[in-house]
């Protein structure tokens, strides 16, 4: 059993050692192989690089060439230029010389020296042309000025024309009609207690005299009027006159005036075409509807001179959004002028500037009133202004403005005959 198990643990070495010698043999022809493909890619590689040093080596060979040529060139071309340069030289010389020797022919047989001469052209040509420039200067301005006045004619003609407005004279209403004069007792009530609930509830003096069917109502803001007008109106029509009726009555017409109002304000900024106002800038602008100037309704002038305004720009070239808007916004301060101190136009401007208004329609309204104006559309919106205060039956005058008129004609002796003397204090009777 000893034997044949040594025998056994022989044959197992004996096939352990040739195991191992075959993969020895196998890892050595494994290395041998490994080895030889890396030389062979090292080998190839060793190639390139040589094959790319031959190349690189050619085209600094051609590059070198090239450079030789070039320096040939540039050599031969200096050459030339110096040799130019020399002959230049040589010229200016002799056309320097040249020039003297004529400089001083000429001023031997001018008697004049070259400065001298060079002065006494400069002067004359000074002269003709001052002449020249005189002339086309005045020539330019009579076109420019007979061009202008045509042109501005033509271009206001058109604007009014374009604009017929109906002829406005309004009044304030300040009175209204009663049914009978037994409704005036109504409205003052016991021991006056109902009157003296108008004039609380509404800031009106409301007179009642001797007009028959009739009575007064007195404020300095028109739209506390106005609602005290509706109120009465409405109380009379109704026929139940008390305190608690009257506070609801002018409760009832505070809010349909605040209606009119924010409406007539949208529909004058609908009509003109001018977005993107402020509410608070529309509400002012329907107020206009209840403030009068001279008689004539302010919404309505507002809008006649937003339309004017844009004519005109569209005319002459300038902004027409802007001068638009101006000439809508342009009395916008009367609807506070009552309540702020200061001119209406500073008032307007101050207000649409609070409420991002743009700068250049501030400045129209600013600046309407102006005798200068730093913009077109300033200019535009104050003329259109103008031509809408101006257009015969748009503003009643007063009797005082017909009495200076008349003196103001005595005084630079103007004739006038007994008609017509006799028509105009007429008038101006009517108007006191």
């Amino acid at each position: 059993a000893a034997q044949s198990e040594a025998a056994q643990i022989l044959e197992d070495v004996a096939d352990e050692r040739r195991a191992i010698i075959i993969e020895g043999k196998e890892e050595a022809l494994k290395f041998r192989t490994d080895a030889e493909a890396e030389i062979r890619e090292r080998r190839s590689e060793v190639q390139r690089t040589e094959q790319r040093i031959a190349n690189r080596q050619e085209n600094v060979e051609r590059r070198a060439t090239n450079l030789e040529r070039r320096e040939r060139k540039l050599s031969d071309k200096e050459k030339t230029v110096s040799e130019l340069e020399h002959s230049l030289t040589e010229l200016k010389a002799k056309r320097k010389q040249r020039l003297q020797e004529m400089k001083q022919e000429l001023e031997e047989i001018g008697q004049l020296s070259m400065s001298d001469a060079r002065n006494e052209l400069m002067y004359s040509a000074e002269q003709e042309i001052e002449h020249d420039l005189a002339i086309r200067y005045r020539d330019f301005e009579e076109q420019a000025r007979a061009e202008a006045n045509e042109k501005a004619r033509n271009i206001l003609a058109l604007a009014i024309h374009r604009f017929a407005a109906d002829v406005v004279s309004e009044a304030t209403v300040t009175t209204v009609q009663l049914p009978s004069d037994d409704m005036k007792g109504r409205l003052i009530g016991r021991e006056g207690r109902n009157i003296r609930a108008i004039e609380k509830a509404t800031g009106v003096d409301l007179i009642i005299d001797d007009t028959p069917e009739a009575v007064t109502l007195s404020c300095f803001d028109p739209v506390r009027r106005e609602i005290a007008r509706l109120a009465v109106t409405n109380l009379v029509s109704d026929g139940r006159i008390h305190p608690a009726r009257i506070e609801e009555m002018v409760g009832r017409s505070e809010k349909e005036v605040s209606e009119l109002i924010w409406k007539s304000g949208e529909e004058a900024a609908l009509e003109v075409g001018v977005r993107g106002l402020h509410p608070d800038i529309v509400r002012l602008l329907g107020r206009l509807k209840y403030r009068y100037s001279y008689g004539e309704n302010v919404l309505q002038h507002s809008i006649e001179v937003a339309h004017l305004s844009s004519m005109i720009a569209s005319e002459v070239g300038a902004n027409v959004k802007v001068a638009m808007a101006g000439g809508l916004l342009h009395d916008l301060g009367k609807a506070l002028s009552h309540e702020v101190e200061g001119p209406h136009a500073e008032i307007g401007a101050d207000i649409a500037s609070k409420h991002s208004v743009a700068k250049a329609v501030c400045t129209c309204i600013a600046e309407h009133h102006d005798d200068v104006m730093s913009s077109t559309e300033a200019f535009i919106v104050s003329a259109a202004d103008a031509i809408s205060a101006a257009r015969p039956g748009s503003r009643r005058d007063t009797a005082e403005n017909y009495i200076k008129r008349l003196q103001a004609w005595k005084k630079s002796g103007a004739h006038l005959t007994a008609w017509r003397s006799a028509t105009l204090f007429r008038r101006a009777a009517k108007c006191a």
